[in-house]
């Protein structure tokens, strides 16, 4: 017969001693769950994401490519949400559809901005001394130009297609991510752990992106959740100078810029691309805010 069973008082205690601690990603789940801003705007965008990955799917959904002459520009309607734009085509469906592309161009240049600048960011700080320097000057002097005339010359001296502008994008948004690993990875790298990977025989590479870089990831996912608004927001700005996506493709910032020669006349044109946009910047940014917050080791809070 158990202790427990023979003094029921003892029970408590017992249960208490035999509870597991939770780990930090359920207790930072617990603290997200709590901030109704960050639960409402991860909702958003994964239910945008979504539709706009099943676009070609949706029944009824009309091609965006679709034109009709005779329709021309006329505003929101029964038939039309979002209206239609001056050669007929369905601004509702053009705006699922340029999601599709916004959100992928996000996405994408950031993927290749996370896997850039945490390999440098980690390599630099682990390595450390002539290599750490050597390395940090080198995201300095980057740092010091101009980075989106470096896209504008890269789309311009190569090609202004959807996967160089990918590349051109990803390729200036490593240096802040490389800084924030690397700061992470100078305090990680005299820890218990991996003094004891060390003594095993572990390689440098397995120590650095086995153990290491795993322990970095709460800032890195807060700044990656910053850096896709940031990345759309600059596809949008290079829409508007003809260098972002070109036809038949188009994206928000596409669509704000052709909606914007004729803002008088059409104000719809503008008007519903520019809502998708700002709210979808404003979610990423509340969403990354409630990350910050959950994953703060300084600020964990009871959540029971």
């Amino acid at each position: 017969m158990s202790a427990a069973a023979l003094d029921p008082a003892l029970a408590p205690e017992m249960a208490e001693a035999g509870s597991r601690p939770e780990s930090l990603w359920a207790d930072a789940w617990k603290r997200l769950r709590r901030n109704r801003a960050a639960v409402a705007s991860m909702v958003f965008l994964i239910g945008l994401s979504l539709l706009a990955a099943a676009a070609p799917w949706i029944p009824g959904l009309a091609d965006p490519t679709l034109q009709d002459l005779r329709l021309g520009a006329s505003p929101p309607s029964a038939g039309h949400w979002f209206g239609t734009d001056e050669l007929g085509r369905d601004t509702f469906a053009r705006v699922i559809y340029g999601g599709r592309i916004s959100l992928m161009v996000g996405l994408v240049a950031t993927l290749v901005s996370l896997v850039i600048g945490v390999s440098w960011g980690a390599v630099a700080g682990y390595r450390g001394g002539k290599i750490d320097e050597l390395m940090m000057r080198i995201v300095d002097v980057l740092y010091s130009l101009p980075y989106i005339f470096l896209v504008i010359l890269l789309l311009v001296f190569f090609s202004r297609s959807i996967l160089m502008l990918f590349v051109a994008l990803g390729l200036v948004q490593w240096l802040t991510m490389a800084r924030i690993v690397r700061g992470q990875v100078l305090s990680l790298k005299h820890q218990t752990f991996v003094e004891s990977a060390r003594a095993l025989g572990a390689s440098d590479a397995a120590i650095i992106f086995r153990h290491i870089v795993p322990n970095t990831l709460g800032p890195v996912i807060v700044f990656t959740t910053l850096t896709v608004p940031a990345v759309i927001l600059q596809e949008a700005f290079l829409s508007f100078l003809g260098l972002g996506v070109q036809p038949p493709d188009a994206s928000w910032g596409t669509l704000v810029s052709d909606g914007a020669r004729m803002l008088a006349l059409f104000p719809w044109l503008v008007i519903f691309p520019g809502m998708a946009l700002s709210a979808t910047l404003l979610c990423f940014n509340f969403l990354g805010d409630g990350l910050r917050d959950a994953l703060d080791p300084h600020d964990r809070r009871d959540v029971a």
